[in-house]
């Protein structure tokens, strides 16, 4: 690394952001949600509260396994628990008096400062798909994914103007090894978006790396002083906190950064099939994996997941969009509001090879239930097929178009002079029409939220423009997408280090495939 890049390094990030800001290109992004619609909420005091009360009885009285980690083990002894050996019971109230440190919300800083995201309130935080392994497209259909197929993401995801946050593995890139890829992902987030991004779980050391280099593109100080990464902690439902995920929450908490603690929750697998009792399992875990966090270190950002689907009783599939899924989301957000902290759940979830009207069904059941259930953070929103198994491009296109709709309705209702159109009334009066009056002309270009993927056109039209189907339509918007893409500026001598660093820790160690 040259000593330029090391000076660069150890810098604050504020001057570093500032300067990107100015010399990146426009894109036309929306700001996070901010609701003003009331949450749903399904359950009355008294579900809560035996909810409440039943968690702290599965805590105290059949206790969590934290393994392969005595160092956790030593932390919860010390705090209190009741510890034999692999398994915590925690006293009732314990593991919610140390819940009790965790910010009720906090900011997660972009390198744009513009792009930078409030988690937690009444904010709604849109990011991808995460995980899968395969994609799909029209020309390819379903393969494993690639670093190529990855960078194209993170592009679409830089230009789509309803999404706030970059995500982190958007798709799973199987051309590079598993010991390296999470690098290579993060330098795509970090040079290709200048939008929040997520840092990698799959091994405690490669959680290091990510703060490392996060301390590259924003200095060293600035990392310490704010939170510029959000991670997926998944909880091994039932009950069970393995060491891979502690250890990167470990990390992450030390450093000051965000974890979604998820329990991961497919009903009558991994949970009872009944509602009650899955909320049960689920804020028992939750508590148990956020107070460790603060164990680490007080006031460790954090976030309450929920990450939640039914089964099929035929086949053993997960199954998405459905009322019990609901059910439990809602529910799990007014457990979360009443522990004070920020809330994950629901995404573009479907189980449907296709992005086809299976898909379009419950995608849709998936994302108003998300935005109804008071979600602050919703992982997952774009790009979702197959179960989760595959990342389709045009499906993020279509999903990522459709989170507009969530926008257009959280806002509410406005009943200002403007809105309530008395003037608009007594212009038109009885038997006229509104498309040439004064109020129209005024309001038209804002007065209602547009698709810019489905057709809308008469038949003759669509019929002359090639009859194309919504996945036709969502690639040609992605590929428009993509032509007009160009990458945000950076300071050269942050992406020399940057490259510097990766480099260095690639030639550290053999390619590892498993």
């Amino acid at each position: 690394m040259s000593e330029a890049a090391a000076r660069k390094r150890g810098r604050g990030g504020g001057g570093a952001a500032r300067r990107a800001e100015r010399t990146s290109t426009a894109v036309d992004v929306a700001k996070f949600i901010e609701r003003n619609i009331p949450n749903f909420e399904v359950l009355n005091d008294e579900a809560l509260e035996i909810i409440e009360h039943n968690a702290e009885t599965v805590l105290e009285e059949i206790g969590v396994n934290f393994v392969n980690n005595p160092g956790a083990l030593a932390l919860w002894k010390e705090a209190g628990a009741d510890v034999q050996g692999e398994r915590v019971r925690i006293p009732r109230g314990l593991a919610r008096q140390l819940c009790a440190t965790a910010p009720s919300q906090f900011t997660q800083h972009a390198r744009n400062p513009e792009r930078n995201v409030v988690i937690g309130g009444k904010n709604l935080v849109l990011a991808p798909v995460y995980g899968p392994p395969f994609v799909r497209d029209i020309d390819g259909g379903r393969r494993y994914a690639t670093i190529e197929d990855f960078r194209t993401f993170v592009k679409l995801g830089q230009q789509s103007k309803w999404l706030h946050h970059s995500g982190g593995t958007v798709c799973e890139p199987t051309d590079v090894a598993v010991n390296k890829r999470h690098l290579d992902m993060l330098m795509a987030h970090m040079t290709l978006s200048d939008k929040p991004f997520m840092g990698s779980v799959t091994e405690p050391s490669r959680a290091k790396d990510s703060v490392e280099m996060c301390e590259i593109l924003f200095g060293k100080q600035f990392v310490s002083d704010n939170t510029v990464m959000t991670s997926l902690v998944n909880i091994n439902s039932p009950l069970t906190f393995d060491d891979v995920m502690m250890g990167a929450l470990e990390v992450y908490a030390a450093s000051n950064q965000a974890c979604i603690i998820s329990p991961f929750i497919v009903g009558g697998a991994m949970a009872p099939v009944s509602v009650a009792g899955t909320l049960t399992q689920v804020l028992a875990e939750v508590l148990a994996g956020v107070a460790y966090s603060q164990l680490i270190r007080k006031g460790a950002p954090v976030i309450f997941g929920a990450f939640v689907t039914s089964i099929d009783m035929n086949s053993g599939a997960p199954t998405f969009g459905t009322p019990e899924a609901s059910h439990i989301t809602y529910g799990a957000g007014q457990l979360a509001r009443r522990l004070n902290l920020p809330y994950r759940s629901a995404g573009s979830f479907c189980g449907s090879k296709l992005p086809d009207a299976q898909a379009a069904y419950e995608t849709a059941n998936s994302l108003n239930m998300g935005l109804l259930a008071g979600v602050n953070f919703m992982l997952h929103a774009c790009g979702w097929l197959e179960g989760g198994l595959v990342a389709s491009f045009e499906k993020f296109v279509m999903d990522a178009d459709q989170l507009g709709a969530l926008h257009g309705l959280a806002k509410g209702i406005a009943y200002d002079d403007n809105a309530q159109a008395m003037d608009a009334i007594r212009e038109v009066g009885p038997g006229g029409h509104y498309l040439g009056c004064a109020h129209t002309q005024a309001n038209f270009k804002t007065a209602f939220w547009r698709s810019e993927v489905l057709d809308y056109k008469p038949f003759e039209t669509w019929s002359e423009e090639g009859a194309r189907d919504t996945v036709a339509l969502a690639r040609a918007r992605m590929d428009k997408m993509l032509a007009s893409y160009q990458e945000p500026a950076m300071d050269p001598a942050i992406r020399e280090a940057l490259n510097a660093y990766v480099a260095e820790k690639k030639a550290s160690m053999p390619d590892a495939f498993s």
